[in-house]
């Protein structure tokens, strides 16, 4: 046994403290990592959630007049295998409708945009030829999207004055678009529910036939009419002169008096009353103003509804958020009364700058609080110089590692702040294990302090730098969790092992350094028995720890009823995990990906039966607001008809920007501030499903409550899609299930990508007998396509606009109802005379073929659904739908057997297969990567700490407190009635790297013990005297950082892990591994 006064080999850390602790560069480097993080603070972009790098690519291939089927094997098939060769391919769907083919493309997450959008191109355009062009399909167009394409920055310009149209508010959107843009850091911006102005050019088709005018006759006036060039020059008096010729038409005016035809007077009898000179004004009523709309967008709030036009503005990626939102609130008071009338308002309907930076300051201070607790913390335990110590050395290594974040390419949001938080209690332990043991060592030496120092860091520094490594061995593998979630929560792993790494080294860096400087001589304490350690420094074993570990340990240690209490013990310990365990499989516990977050907005989706005109949609959006303007909470909505608001990620992921049909609507609901209500946004978009969806039956409306999801979104929280080997099985197998959704107990919201049978109005063209008359195929197409849906033939130029004005040709409104009137219409042959299209064609009624939907080349149906109940977890009515249909396979109650896949797609060759997918897809995936990610963690431990011990029996013995964190966490959860969710599982992963930190500290300091002669009965029980106060430490400042976030809507379940599972966990370890490690060793050591 070694004594005071003999030297001791120090190990690693030592010889690291003792040129620091002197070194004038040591307050150098503390000033340069103050300063780094000051650097990251003020640099680092601050956004509200992290930007996940996913691609979404939509690829559009025309083909006019072709049907589903028609698309989907001559399109969509050819254009599916060629996408399927491209490298980083997640998952293709695809939809063939008449007209043309949809794919969508996702990208693996993490593929660069960039790359994915070239691949995408090139593979595409060089398999150009596997499509039949000649047959009429187009060329594609790719529409590339991804996380940068979400606005960031809503604005809803309205007016309550009754003069201002939306055609005014259009205008008045289009110059601010223009201002801006000039903003650095914006990308695109739109306005969405604009009234385009058109010079309209409306027939009268009885007016038109009688004049003998055609459709070619107008346009080719209105094309021939309108043109101007530069035809060269002229040298005048020694000087060049430009040389133009022709007018564009500029005014109403113009467009009017526009002579169309000279009847000649051979052709006009003596009773016609026909002039010679045929006007534009005499066949058509010309007016300048918007067509009449397809789309509209209203403002409302309690004092009535208003038309309005929203602008979205997003950012580039990698700007801050929030100064591009203020950039653009300040350009719009900048302009107000400028380019804003000050009879027109600006309603802020969204602004995600204003809730990142209300997010990343809260968290901030939530920081400082946590950071100024735990030194709080360590001064009424330590001292206050103690204090300072623990205090500066969590400073500096929050701010490099705030700058390590920013240099790995995070961003400041509520991910990688509340890991900072999260982090707190696991980056302090370093420091306080370090300084505990130095103010340990003073209280029981004279000597120099600069001499006790490289002991006593060196003492704890073995296990402390292994404690680390296996903290970052339990957290880093969960930085590799697969899917949208992997990215998203990234920054907790990342950021909590780089912390990590930084506080060990500011523990062997700095903490000497401030210790030496700080820290003054305690008195020495007096001891009647006095244990020498390995290091020469004695350890008192007279004192209060040391009594109470002794009544607690020693019915485990001693005495003939000592093995059996071990039994008891283990016995209890087994008992409490099954308890635990019991609770998720009894609902005591809810499972759930994510819980709710408390947003400030979310939408109301509207789907009317197809073929509702757009006004009767609006007419069901404002029916809807009035009930919804009646709820407190509510500060505004913007109703969109025919159009889609805009997109959020969610809506990205779930494409609603495609939802442009007359029979669509949706209502943008944005709630007054969180601090002003009381109730959270989940609650108040459940209060108000059920009478939106009774005021939606009135008009057969399938209303849908959206919510902005908490993390990555899924295409609906319940999906399960149909598959099955012909078209008529799928859609019976798919209404059968649609059924079931709404038999279902709390399954809200369902909906079917079926849609209903629609009508349709073929014209049958008469080949032959056009082709006698001299009258083309594509003629009559044009008349028809012209008279019915309009067709821009010229531009309408005026200098004063951003853009060109068309000029719309098309029948006036009376003659558009009426097939019959259109097809009154009259083209001309080729022996100068004119035929009417009821002579060449006829009308017959049809049915519109369904769409045909592919998932990764595989036919399906998809059927969706929302949870509501006491849940709110989609997880147990998606798993109550799977025991129904398995019941009733097993009962043999169908008339078709049903195979259910939870992982796999199945090939729809044979069976109908059912694949569970949406919010059940994400959590198996995140579970499973982490549950690997645990597995590859315990591993990494167990071979640290076998690298350390050289053992494999004392490894095992360290990591036996690990099942010990369930006996608190699940506990936790259910007496605060809290989801176990995916923050729950990280906690429950960290806690793993926290006890197993404590245990090593335990079992270092039993070796050491019985290395200096020490008997095994007392080494154990010194252990836990010794070593009590600084775990109990590190344990306190871990459960202060997590009491700082337990108020967090995402994250609570991370807080409850941490809280509880610290709290029981670390009270057993200190019993159990000193008694475990007993009982294992007992015989070695007689």
């Amino acid at each position: 046994m070694t004594t005071p006064n003999e030297t001791v080999k120090l190990g690693l850390s030592g010889p690291i403290a003792i040129p620091f602790q002197h070194s004038a560069i040591t307050p150098l480097l503390a000033i340069l990592g103050l300063l780094l993080g000051l650097f990251a603070v003020i640099i680092t972009p601050k956004e509200e959630e992290p930007q996940i790098d996913v691609t979404f690519a939509d690829v559009f291939i025309p083909y006019p007049g072709a049907t589903p089927t028609e698309v989907e094997n001559q399109v969509t098939l050819p254009a599916e295998r060629i996408i399927s060769e491209i490298k980083g391919i997640d998952t293709l769907y695809s939809f063939s409708q008449p007209d043309g083919a949809l794919i969508i493309a996702i990208f693996d997450v993490g593929v660069p945009r960039d790359e994915a959008v070239v691949n995408l191109y090139n593979q595409l355009y060089s398999n150009s030829d596997k499509f039949n062009h000649a047959a009429g399909i187009g060329e594609p167009l790719i529409k590339p999207r991804g996380i940068d394409d979400v606005p960031i920055v809503g604005l809803t310009l309205w007016s309550q004055d009754p003069n201002i149209t939306a055609e005014q508010l259009t205008l008045v959107a289009s110059g601010l678009e223009t201002e801006l843009k000039r903003i650095p850091g914006t990308r695109e911006i739109y306005s969405q529910g604009g009234h385009e102005m058109v010079l309209n050019v409306r027939i009268d088709p009885v007016k038109m036939n009688s004049f003998g005018v055609t459709f070619n006759d107008i346009s080719a006036t209105l094309q021939d009419n309108n043109q101007m060039s530069t035809v060269g020059s002229m040298t005048q008096f020694n000087q060049e002169i430009k040389l133009q010729a022709g007018q564009f038409l500029r005014s109403l005016d113009d467009v009017n008096n526009l002579l169309i035809k000279v009847n000649q007077p051979e052709s006009v009898s003596e009773k016609s009353p026909f002039p010679r000179a045929v006007y534009l004004s005499d066949i058509a009523d010309v007016s300048l103003k918007s067509d009449i709309p397809k789309q509209h967008v209203w403002h409302v709030t309690d004092k009535g509804t208003y038309p309005a036009i929203t602008i979205a503005i997003g950012k580039q990626a990698g700007q801050n958020a929030v100064d591009i939102a203020n950039a653009v609130l300040a350009k719009i008071d900048a302009v107000d009364n400028v380019l804003i009338p000050d009879n027109v308002n600006v309603a802020i309907s969204r602004n995600y700058g204003k809730t990142a930076g209300d997010k990343s300051n809260t968290l901030i201070f939530k920081l400082i609080f946590a950071t100024s607790a735990v030194v709080l913390l360590v001064f009424f335990t330590m001292g206050f110089r103690e204090s300072a110590v623990v205090g500066v050395a969590i400073i500096i290594t929050l701010a490099i590692t705030l700058f390590a974040s920013w240099a790995w390419g995070f961003t400041l949001n509520r991910i990688s702040l509340f890991a900072l938080i999260f982090s707190i209690g696991i980056l302090v332990d370093d420091a306080i294990v370090v300084v505990e043991n130095i103010h340990r060592h003073m209280a029981m030496s004279n000597k120099p302090i600069s001499e006790l120092i490289p002991h006593a860091v060196d003492e704890v520094g073995g296990p402390t730098i292994l404690a680390t490594f296996t903290v970052i061995a339990a957290l880093l593998p969960m930085a590799f969790v697969s899917g949208l979630m992997g990215p998203y929560m990234s920054p907790i792993p990342i950021n909590a092992s780089m912390g990590m790494i930084i506080s060990l080294l500011i523990a062997f860096i700095m903490t000497p350094w401030l210790s030496r400087i700080l820290l003054k001589p305690h008195k020495k304490s007096h001891s009647s028995n006095n244990i020498a350690t390995d290091t020469g420094i004695p350890v008192e074993e007279d004192n209060r720890l040391t009594r109470l570990f002794t009544r607690i340990m020693s019915p485990f240690l001693l005495g003939e009823h000592a093995p059996k209490a071990r039994k008891g013990l283990a016995l209890g310990i087994i008992l409490l995990i099954a308890f635990a365990i019991a609770l998720p499989v009894m609902q005591a516990v809810v499972l759930k990906m994510l819980p709710f977050d408390n947003k400030s907005e979310f939408q109301v989706m509207v789907d009317m039966p197809e073929g509702t005109p757009v006004e009767q949609t609006q007419r069901v959006l404002q029916d809807l607001s009035q009930y919804l303007t009646s709820v407190e909470e509510i500060e505004h909505l913007q109703l969109y008809a025919g159009t889609h608001a805009p997109m959020n990620f969610n809506g990205l992921v779930r494409h609603y920007f495609l939802r442009s049909s007359q029979e669509l609507g949706e209502i943008q609901v944005n709630l007054v501030d969180k601090k002003h209500r009381d109730r959270d946004s989940h609650t108040i978009a459940s209060s108000v499903r059920e009478p939106l969806q009774q005021i939606g039956l009135r008009y057969q409306a399938n209303i849908k409550i959206v919510e902005v999801p908490p993390g990555p979104p899924v295409w609906s929280p319940i999906v399960a899609e149909v598959y099955a080997p012909n078209t008529e099985l799928r859609e019976q197998a798919a209404n059968d299930l649609l059924q079931r959704f709404r038999d279902t107990q709390y399954v809200v919201d369902m909906d079917i990508y079926l849609p209903a049978q629609q009508q349709k109005w073929q014209v049958i063209i008469d080949r032959n007998k056009a082709s006698l008359m001299g009258v083309s195929y594509a003629s009559i197409v044009d008349a028809i396509s012209t008279a019915v849906d309009g067709k821009d033939v010229s531009y309408l130029h005026q200098t004063q606009l951003a853009h060109p004005t068309p000029i719309r040709l098309q029948l006036n409104e009376a003659a558009k109802v009426d097939l019959k009137q259109v097809l009154l219409l009259r083209l001309p042959t080729q022996s100068g005379e004119t035929v009417a299209l009821t002579e060449l064609v006829k009308v017959q009624q049809q049915v519109i073929n369904a769409p045909i939907i592919h998932k990764n080349m595989v036919p399906m149906i998809m059927v969706i659904a929302d949870m509501a109940g006491p849940t709110g977890s989609p997880l147990y009515g998606m798993f109550d739908m799977v025991s129904q249909i398995n019941q009733q396979n097993e009962q043999g109650d169908t008339s078709y057997p049903i195979q259910q896949n939870l992982v796999n797609q199945p090939d729809g060759l044979t069976d109908v297969s059912i694949l569970w997918d949406g919010e059940w897809k994400i959590t198996y995936e995140t579970f499973r990567d982490m549950g690997i990610a645990y597995a590859v963690g315990m591993i990494a431990i167990y071979l640290l700490v076998v690298g350390q011990f050289k053992s494999y029996i004392v490894p095992l013995i360290i990591m036996a407190p690990i099942p010990l964190t369930i006996i608190g966490v699940m506990p936790g959860h259910a007496l605060l009635g809290a989801q176990f969710t995916a923050p729950s599982m990280i906690g429950m992963i960290a806690l793993a790297g926290i006890i197993v930190r404590n245990s090593i500290l335990l079992v270092d300091f039993i070796n050491q013990q019985i290395a200096a002669g020490v008997p095994l009965e007392q080494a154990v029980i010194h252990s836990g005297a010794v070593r009590a106060k600084p775990i109990m430490l590190t344990a306190l400042a871990a459960i202060i950082g997590a009491l700082f976030i337990i108020d967090d809507p995402i994250f609570n379940g991370l807080a409850i892990s941490l809280i509880f599972g610290i709290f029981i966990s670390t009270i057993l370890t200190l019993v159990v591994i000193p008694v475990l490690y007993f009982s294992v060793m007992k015989h070695k050591h007689l």
